[in-house]
């Protein structure tokens, strides 16, 4: 079941410049997984030392912020889109 992967433009030099990608996954997890098979390297960014999203990025399936569903456990169907956003950080 294929979901499509919206890329930010930070990722993007570990995905060839690509801006979104199609990937096979029952979860937020499990995508997160199949992009590092398909852009190694990208999977370091988006998970810690334990295998879970990293706090400093967001992930949005269909719009909602997967933080109030089920993390990476959030179920994804055929056809979902999963964003990825960095969090920026500052202050006035």
């Amino acid at each position: 079941m294929a979901v499509i992967v919206k890329i930010p433009t930070p990722l993007r030099r570990v995905t060839n410049g690509a801006s979104q990608a199609l990937v096979d996954g029952g979860t937020v997890k499990d995508v997160v997984l199949g992009l590092e098979r398909e852009f190694p390297g990208i999977g370091a960014r988006l998970l810690n030392d334990e295998g879970d999203l990293r706090r400093t990025v967001n992930f949005y399936v269909n719009g909602e912020d997967v933080r109030f569903l089920k993390g990476g456990e959030t179920s994804l169907k055929s056809g979902d889109e999963v964003s990825i956003v960095p969090a920026i950080a500052g202050g006035l």
